[in-house]
Formats: C-alpha cells, structure tokens, sequence
C-alpha cells in the first residue's frame, strides 16, 4: 500500500478513538493481538521496552524518554497517540517520525496478513500497533518505548513485556464516574505490569501501591520533585530518585506538571539499566524535547499556543500553566472545541476561562464533536464572553483577528481542532 491506500484502509476500520468504549473493559480481548503478533513472529519481542500508561502525562514522559534514551546512545523506537496532524507522528525511529512511504508498507503488511488468514479483521488501533511493533522490529530498535492508547490491561500495546512499566497518574477520563471508579481504573492501568518488572509511579498512594504489589513487580519507585520553577521556554527542576539527585535540569516544555513528567521519564530510565545517569546526559537530553500540541507555541504576534486540553486534569494543568508563565500578557484568547464523552462545564471549569477575555467556540470535525453553540452557552454560563463558530478555521481566523501583536491565542480541546488550528496558522 502507499500512504493514501493505507489512510483508506485505516478509515473502514472501527476506531475507539472516535468511538470510544468508555467506562467498560467487558467483551475486550488480547486474543486478536496475540494471534496477529504471532503470526508476525511476535516482533514486539526483538527488543527491550519501556511502557506508560496514566490518564495524563504519557506523551511528555515518553517523548523525555525517547530523548534520554538517544542521547545515551541507542536507536529508540517510541509509539505514542493520539496523533495531532498526521498518523505518522505515532511511530518515530530515532527520533523522526515514519515517513509516508514506510507507513503505508508497514500498514499493507497488517493488512494483507489480516485478509490472508482466519483472523477477525483488527481495529484502527490494533492495526498501527502491529504495524509500528513491526516496523520498529525491522528498524532494528535497541529500545521501544510504547504508551498504551487507553485503558491498560486490555489495550493493543499489552502484548509485550515490559521491563519497566510507568504509571504516570490516575485521573477519571474514559470512565463514567460511578461509584469505585478509582479502583477499576487503577486495576485496569496496573495491567500493564509483569512480574518482574520495575514500577515508576508518578503520583504514588498506600491504595496503589498496595495494588501494584499485585503484579509480583521487582520494584516501585516514586521520584520526587524537589523544586519545579518557571523558566525561559519551560521549566527548570530539582528531582530526586530513588538512585540519585538531579539538579536545576531544563526542561523545555512548559507547564509545572512537566516537574513530575520530568521526573517520571527519569526515573524509567535509571530502572532500565539499574543505575543513575550521567546528570549531563540528563541536562542534554531534557533542554531539547518538543511535542505537538502540548502548550506549543506555533506563532508569535500574536503568540498562538496549541494544547491538547481535553479533560479535566489536562485543563487544570494548562489553565494553571497559563496564569504562571504568562499572567503578564495583554489579552487572551480562547479557540475551543471538544468531543463528547466529557462534561464541557467540568473542562471549561478546570482551564478557569475567567481568564480569557474572549473564548471562540467551535465544533470538532469528528463525528463526535460538541456543538460549538452549546460549548458557547456553558463559557456564558460561566460569566465569560464567548462567540460561537462552527467551523474550525473560521473560528481560528476570528481569533487572529481580534488580537493584536502582544495578545494571547489559545487553542484547545481536541487534537482534530489543533490540526485546523495549525493548517490556519501555517498558512499565515
């Protein structure tokens, strides 16, 4: 296949990503992964793996991995989602991401495997999971580092086993909120964990430890962040792990909650090879990391930042970063669109849209999106100004219009908003 046949192809399958299964693990089964991994000859087992899951967090702490692991020296495959602007974003191999043409190979191998056996036809995400295991098998990756797409246990990623599992933290997203909600995440999200593996836990409790000590783990750490201040493009923080001490690294994401991402990614990487690192290998490695849509900033004059707020816990953190780092800005704006499955209230509560002096709606273009006339009703009904503009590049070119060079554009909510975003800014 090329890279628009296996675009094709992808789009007939079922996506839970836009059609999630939320709240419910029941009827899921590794059993199609097994089999297609099998018949591969099991790729996912050509190398050693580092694997994330949390309902926050996981692309930071994975692309820091990524970083720390290259500047070490070895050929790293990582394989994250969702994707921003484009499904290749998913799979990178030291440290670039697939390209078109090798991303529809790797697609077409799924494919004609699935359509010349017994196997069920696999989903959107079981399909570039086989195919990035695959691709990063013949890459010859000396690590992969592989975040889990949702829940944990019955997630596509869970066919390997993982040296050292990270549990970055446990918020209530993909889950409706009843009673015992807490536990059945965490148990669900503890399934990644194999006997034998070590255990980094980025926001630790005596309930998941207890848990985790379930899974016969050769260990649980919890690093610590000792101080997490704002710096010039990001963060700069003291950490301390169960191996060592490492102080004022950068970090060049924005945002505290990097502290903690910061700190996780770190001590992974220490409990993949049972020993501290070189503190210049941190201090290189961490000043260099970028990730798409998580407070990127893609324009100046205005300054126009992406982020990929689209729960509660990651409004929080954005909402929080906001008024830190840029508290002293003139005024702000808010391009906002989401897609079902989240209380619109709670997320625009958590980002405080008081501190936007205008918030544009707009509808996220899946078939999931939220109106962008009812996301308008709830930002007024929360006392702020608000438009409501359908279209995403309309609302984009609203925005951009009504700031002036020292002001402040923010688009969040979903990725496919992000992508719309990006294109209208590109084409600046």
């Amino acid at each position: 296949m090329d890279y628009h046949q296996a675009l094709k192809h992808l789009d007939g399958l079922i996506n839970y990503e836009i059609s999630p299964r939320a709240g419910s693990s029941g009827g899921l089964t590794l059993h199609k992964m097994r089999r297609v991994t099998e018949l591969l000859g099991d790729p996912q087992h050509a190398y050693p793996s580092i694997h994330i899951t949390g309902t926050n967090g996981k692309g930071s702490s994975g692309r820091m991995i990524e970083a720390l692991l290259t500047e070490m020296g070895l050929r790293v495959g990582l394989y994250s989602s969702p994707h921003v602007f484009s499904p290749t974003e998913r799979i990178r191999v030291a440290a670039t991401q697939i390209d078109e043409a090798d991303f529809g190979s790797a697609i077409g191998d799924i494919a004609r495997l699935v359509a010349a056996t017994d196997l069920e036809s696999l989903t959107w995400f079981e399909t570039v999971t086989a195919a990035a295991f695959l691709h990063f098998a013949n890459e010859a990756v000396e690590v992969a580092v592989i975040e889990v797409g949702m829940l944990g246990t019955f997630d596509a990623t869970n066919v390997i086993d993982a040296s050292v599992a990270v549990l970055t933290n446990i918020g209530l997203d993909h889950t409706d909120g009843s009673e015992g909600w807490w536990q059945s995440v965490a148990k669900e999200k503890a399934g990644i964990v194999k006997p034998g593996a070590r255990v980094i836990v980025g926001e630790p409790s005596l309930e998941l430890t207890e848990l985790l000590h379930a899974a016969s783990p050769a260990a649980i750490c919890a690093p610590e962040v000792l101080s997490n201040d704002v710096a010039v493009g990001g963060r700069l923080v003291d950490i301390k792990t169960s191996r060592s001490t490492y102080s004022e690294v950068f970090v060049s994401l924005r945002g505290a909650h990097q502290g903690q991402n910061s700190a996780v990614a770190i001590a992974a990487v220490e409990e993949f090879f049972a020993a501290p690192i070189d503190p210049q290998i941190v201090q290189e490695a961490l000043s260099m990391v970028t990730l798409p849509g998580r407070m990127e900033v893609v324009a100046r004059s205005p300054l126009v930042l992406l982020d990929a707020a689209h729960n509660p816990p990651g409004a929080l953190a954005l909402g929080r970063a906001l008024r830190e780092e840029f508290g002293a800005i003139n005024r702000r704006f808010l391009v906002f669109g989401m897609q079902t499955g989240r209380d619109p209230k709670e997320v625009l509560e958590a980002l405080d849209v008081t501190y936007f002096d205008l918030i544009v709606t707009c509808t996220a273009p899946t078939a999931r999106g939220v109106s962008a006339r009812t996301l308008s009703d709830v930002a007024r009904s929360l006392n702020v100004s608000s438009e409501a503009i359908v279209d995403v590049a309309t609302a984009m070119d609203y925005a951009l219009h009504q700031a002036e060079d020292h002001d402040l554009v923010v688009v969040a909510g979903s990725v496919t908003v992000l992508a719309a975003a990006r294109s209208v800014v590109a084409d600046l």
